[in-house]
């Protein structure tokens, strides 16, 4: 919700009631709602249940969950039986500990240079501007978007390809092993695009029902990937790896 409605809403609100001193209170909220950098506050807690973006510890760790797991714990197990015990273990301890080394260190770096009063950065970008110099902040700036232009690319392809790998193996099912099953990749990769255009709506990041999709379709794909492991260890149709 922007501030200009969040206002409106609460002078309509006070209109309605009996305070004396109407203007006092429109500011009194309006400081509620904004930070000391004059930008909406990421955590508002009770402005006068006008708003709805309050964050808590359980809407953090859905973020940080929905981040740490995707569909690659799919191939996790897969590509950890390939390093061997004493690899796999070594790295599945450095992965975490090194995304918990960066996530303090933004952490660290929110607010810059007093971590407590002085202004927020609000994007990877400004604070790499703010501790850098603006010469990182355009070098930053190209990298960042290249790199996500090469993940979209290959999210595309990887989803038509999955898609693709799905109408084979129905097709295969239906008319035997030896069917061609040939398909295009274009209508998945154009279907794709079309719905990651989504993405570039207003404000999409604070559409709450899909950080909690995000999260549950998180648990779905470790439990998948857990399922999956199961059934082929108890198989015991599987080869060991030393």
């Amino acid at each position: 919700m922007a501030l200009s409605e969040v206002k409106a809403e609460f002078q309509h609100d006070l209109s309605e009631s009996d305070l004396n001193n109407p203007a006092k209170n429109v500011e009194a909220g309006e400081e509620l709602l904004v930070d000391d950098d004059g930008k909406l506050k990421r955590t508002v807690i009770n402005c006068f249940n006008l708003c709805d973006h309050a964050g808590t510890v359980w809407t953090a760790s859905a973020h940080i969950i929905t981040t740490s797991i995707g569909a690659g714990v799919l191939s996790l197990a897969w590509a950890m039986a390939q390093l061997g015990w004493l690899a796999r273990v070594f790295i599945l301890l450095f992965c975490t500990f090194t995304a918990g080394y960066a996530s303090t260190l933004l952490a660290d770096c929110y607010r810059y240079p007093d971590p407590v009063s002085s202004k927020r950065n609000c994007s990877y970008m400004e604070t790499v501007k703010v501790y850098l110099g603006g010469t990182m902040h355009m070098i930053c700036g190209w990298i960042l978007y290249l790199d996500l232009a090469a993940i979209g690319v290959g999210f595309t392809i990887t989803t038509a390809n999955s898609l693709v790998a799905i109408q084979k193996s129905n097709c295969h099912r239906k008319n035997g092993e030896d069917s061609p099953c040939m398909f295009s990749y274009i209508p998945h990769m154009v279907g794709f695009g079309l719905v990651e255009i989504l993405s570039q709506l207003e404000n999409f990041h604070k559409l709450t029902w899909l950080s909690k999709l995000a999260a549950i379709m998180s648990f779905v794909y470790a439990t998948i990937g857990i399922g999956l492991s199961l059934a082929k260890i108890i198989s015991g149709k599987f080869s060991s790896i030393v």
